[in-house]
C-alpha cells in the first residue's frame, strides 16, 4: 500500500496496469458504474496475518464508503491473482487520512468494520472503536 512518500498516482504505471487488468478481467460483467469508479483506484496485495489480502486504494472517503457496500463482487478476488485456495476472500477497502498522521482508513471484510493502518507490513492493526 502507499504512503505518503509513494510517488504521485501519474508515477505509478505498473500498479495502474494491473488494477486496468483485473477491471477488464474480472469485473467485465459488473455494472458500468462499479468499473467507473474502481479505475479511480489502485489494486494491491499485501499481507496481514499471514495471509494475502486484497487492497483497494481508493481516492477519497465516499468510494471507500460506496465500495464497502458492495463487497460481493470482490469475493475470492485473491484466488484469482494468486491461485492459493487457502488465502481466504479478505478485502480492505482504504482511502488516505491526511489529517490523521498518514494513516489509512479502511474497511476490512474480516470483521465488516473499519479501521485505522498505518503501514500494512506491520503484523498487528491499531482500531478506533
Amino acid at each position: 500500500m502507499s504512503n505518503p512518500h509513494t510517488p504521485p498516482k501519474k508515477d505509478r504505471a505498473l500498479e495502474q496496469a494491473l488494477t486496468n487488468k483485473i477491471i477488464d478481467d474480472y469485473f467485465e460483467r459488473s455494472e458500468s458504474w462499479l468499473r467507473a469508479i474502481l479505475r479511480m483506484c489502485i489494486f494491491s496485495l499485501a499481507h496481514l496475518d499471514g495471509k494475502a489480502v486484497f487492497v483497494v486504494e481508493c481516492p477519497n472517503q465516499a468510494v471507500a464508503k460506496r465500495l464497502s457496500r458492495k463487497t460481493h463482487p470482490f469475493r475470492g478476488i485473491v484466488y484469482f491473482l494468486t491461485d492459493d485456495w487457502l488465502s481466504g476472500d479478505r478485502c480492505l477497502f482504504c482511502y488516505y487520512q491526511q489529517d490523521k498522521e498518514g494513516s489509512w482508513r479502511c474497511f476490512d471484510t474480516s470483521s465488516n468494520c473499519w479501521t485505522n493502518l498505518s503501514n500494512l507490513s506491520k503484523p498487528a492493526a491499531s482500531t478506533d472503536g
